[in-house]
């Protein structure tokens, strides 16, 4: 017989258990899984329909793939930076009612572009601009874009690969040839605004207003009865439905347990996905800045376009905060952290001089690739595989719902995916059609 979760659990959260739900032997209405802003937007949405929840979260801490890091003296988003869509984006008016402060990204102050290859400097006068033409392709006619893969698509036109290589790396983690055109042209676009205290602060201050148990972290779910019955690290609760909001590459690799086994409409929309290997590392430094100016960027690439960019003194801080996708970030972050600093100041010094190595200070690594807990940044569809987001966002059995920035969707539209504030609305959409 399976241990329950505690009801001194439950009370120690301030959750009561109503009677008619004990009578039934459910614990609660909904299980929401995972406390990032999918999960937080369901919570929301529970409450807002009168139901009760409980809500589990694996890491120690709400946001997810959302974050602000403080461990450097000044902080930085380690994981998503931007409110994208701003005009419809939640997290725009969660930030103007919580009074939080938020800025127009076009506002902020631009510091020198520099691009170097394979460490030499590489003027930009010269220099053949082709983004144009991607962005007309991918951008123009969304809905005739076809899903192949981003290397496919240019195919014709193979001066346009480079660009092709580092827009997929720098702004979905990944190889153009894993990724959908497709499943990227279909994506929102919009104003976006940046957070000065940390997307990760705004999310958290949010948070702050629902119960939920950190540090547990879901094993299991059987969805074979009336509800569903979920196993944690620390007991078992039943609730009339489950929001899963764990990242696609967690589920797809087993991180839950489900019997029985998910449906394989479900199961390809799981496979269907991949998720990118964007990542951030904080440098500090003890006040040295090389005679560079604040919001500097350093673009450091080799002759195939894999890259590092690096943003000096963002915010006017101490602090050099290096962005890395693809094949190459999987490369860097295999040394482990103390080996993907090392490598990081290397290449920074060759850049600007040894100097660098007697200003750095300490460093901070986010590779979400590398999180058990997240297992990459965001998903994509694979080619051939746009309509996997579809599939994935169907409810099975009227009892699992997956929510989250891969099925978040509005009438049908994906193009909220792949953001903070999609998960939110898909967290808050599954909340509302739950039938009770």
């Amino acid at each position: 017989m399976r241990a329950r979760l505690s009801r001194r659990l439950f009370l120690a959260s301030g959750l009561a258990l109503p009677s008619l739900v004990r009578a039934q032997s459910f614990d609660t209405d909904v299980v929401i899984i995972g406390a990032g802003a999918a999960g937080l937007g369901a919570a929301q949405a529970c409450v807002a329909r009168g139901k009760s929840y409980v809500m589990f979260e694996a890491r120690e801490r709400m946001g997810g793939r959302v974050f602000t890091d403080h461990s450097l003296g000044a902080a930085f988003d380690a994981g998503a930076y931007y409110i994208h869509w701003a005009e419809r984006n939640p997290w725009a008016d969660i930030a103007r009612d919580l009074k939080i402060e938020t800025m127009d990204d076009g506002a902020l102050p631009r510091g020198a572009w520099l691009r170097f290859e394979d460490g030499a400097r590489i003027e930009a006068a010269g220099r053949r601009n082709y983004f144009g033409e991607i962005s007309r392709r991918f951008d123009d006619e969304p809905a005739r874009v076809p899903d192949i893969s981003f290397t496919e698509h240019v195919a014709d036109n193979p001066d346009l690969l480079p660009g092709v290589r580092g827009m997929a790396r720098m702004s979905l983690g990944e190889e153009p040839e894993r990724l959908s055109a497709k499943d990227y042209a279909r994506l929102w676009s919009g104003d976006d605004l940046i957070v000065p205290q940390g997307y990760g602060t705004l999310v958290s201050r949010f948070g702050a207003a629902f119960q939920l148990h950190l540090s547990t972290p879901v094993h299991a779910i059987r969805w074979d009865g009336a509800g569903v019955e979920v196993t944690t690290s620390k007991g078992t609760v039943r609730g009339r439905a489950a929001i899963i909001t764990v990242p696609v590459s967690v589920l797809a690799k087993g991180g839950i347990a489900f019997t029985p086994q998910l449906p394989m409409r479900t199961q390809e929309g799981l496979h269907g996905l991949g998720m990118g290997a964007l990542s951030k590392v904080g440098l500090q430094f003890s006040g040295h800045r090389f005679g560079l100016s604040a919001n500097t960027n350093l673009w450091d690439t080799s002759r195939d376009g894999a890259g590092v960019n690096f943003e000096l003194w963002p915010g006017d801080s101490n602090l050099v905060v290096a962005l890395f996708g693809g094949d190459l970030a999987r490369e860097i972050l295999s040394q482990g952290d103390a080996g993907v600093v090392a490598a990081l100041v290397d290449r920074l010094a060759r850049l600007l001089g040894e100097d660098v190595r007697g200003a750095f200070v300490k460093g901070s690594v986010h590779g979400w690739v590398n999180d058990p807990w997240s297992l990459g940044c965001y998903s994509h569809a694979l080619p051939g595989q746009a309509d996997a987001r579809a599939k994935l966002a169907e409810p099975v059995a009227e009892r699992l719902w997956f929510a989250g920035e891969a099925t978040a969707a509005v009438d049908g539209d994906f193009g909220p995916a792949m953001t903070a504030g999609g998960a939110f609305l898909a967290g808050a959409s599954a909340a509302r059609a739950i039938k009770f």
